[in-house]
């Protein structure tokens, strides 16, 4: 199959219309929490930046798939846009359930007026989330830092961002393509210095969250329960381990997100590196 081509443009859409799944978040089998438990949900600092996130995140889509001539890639924006919606209803309905203190801010308007840009943009910074929400994800599950009927329903959410995702770096490529911007080395290029726009949001909405929150992230209890055993490179190597296993679920010859993990193999590297050096100079010591 080559890169933006038809074939190409077919698969991806429509293999990601194939693969939606049809679910009311007031219906969801929602479960009862205990006192300890509804304390660490409702003590989560971030859930009304996510709130914001998913909100803004369905107005984007849906703003860019409204200029979309051609009607398959139109159909697949689309329904992203439903899916990006729905998380935001999932959410307020789980903020609704067991009384969490999130209120909706007014969304801001996009910085661009250019719909396509700002979608590339959002794409590069969800590719960026989902990345390390696997690993926050799989850390948080491992710990048992919530119920498994929760992790059920939250990993409804991850399974529809991982699939966004994968349309989106198969949409970016079959665009550049199209426009003559196709060549491998000038596609890393665009993502590099998307990825650094989104870095530089990330950094913006964390430094938000804590000022909401005083500065503090988790009290001393919910970190100890989080963060057991949490090391940097336990965390890389978590997202690295979930990504590809999730990766594993797509059609192989479709693209998928390549840039982060490439990066946190390199940065597993050197921290091995880093480590046997070290122990090499305490043994000479």
């Amino acid at each position: 199959m080559k890169i933006g081509s038809e074939e190409h443009k077919d698969r991806f859409c429509r293999q990601f219309i194939a693969s939606h799944s049809r679910f009311d978040p007031a219906t969801l089998a929602w479960p009862d929490l205990d006192e300890p438990a509804l304390g660490r949900l409702r003590g989560i600092p971030f859930w009304q930046e996510v709130l914001y996130t998913e909100r803004r995140a369905g107005a984007i889509v849906a703003a860019y798939a409204r200029t979309i001539a051609d009607p398959l890639v139109r159909e697949a924006v689309t329904l992203q846009g439903f899916e990006e919606a729905r998380h935001a209803e999932l959410l307020r309905v789980m903020i609704r359930r067991y009384g969490i203190a999130a209120d909706e801010r007014p969304l801001d308007e996009p910085k661009s007026s250019n719909s396509r840009r700002t979608f590339a943009d959002f794409g590069y910074g969800e590719c960026l989330d989902s990345f390390l929400g696997f690993g926050v994800f799989k850390i948080a599950r491992r710990s048992e830092f919530l119920p498994e009927p929760l992790f059920e329903i939250f990993d409804m959410l991850m399974r529809e961002e991982t699939r966004h995702i994968v349309f989106f770096i198969n949409w970016m490529a079959w665009q550049q393509t199209v426009k003559g911007h196709g060549a491998r080395w000038l596609r890393g290029v665009t993502a590099a210095g998307y990825y650094c726009r989104a870095i530089g949001r990330l950094l913006d909405t964390v430094r938000r969250g804590r000022r909401a929150n005083d500065g503090k992230d988790f009290s001393a209890t919910q970190a100890s329960v989080f963060l057991d055993g949490f090391t940097f490179r336990s965390f890389i190597r978590d997202c690295y381990a979930e990504h590809d296993r999730r990766m594993g679920e797509f059609d192989p010859e479709l693209l998928q997100p390549r840039f982060l993990p490439r990066l946190a193999g390199i940065a597993l590297i050197g921290l091995r590196l880093g480590t046997r050096f070290h122990a090499l100079r305490e043994k000479r010591a």
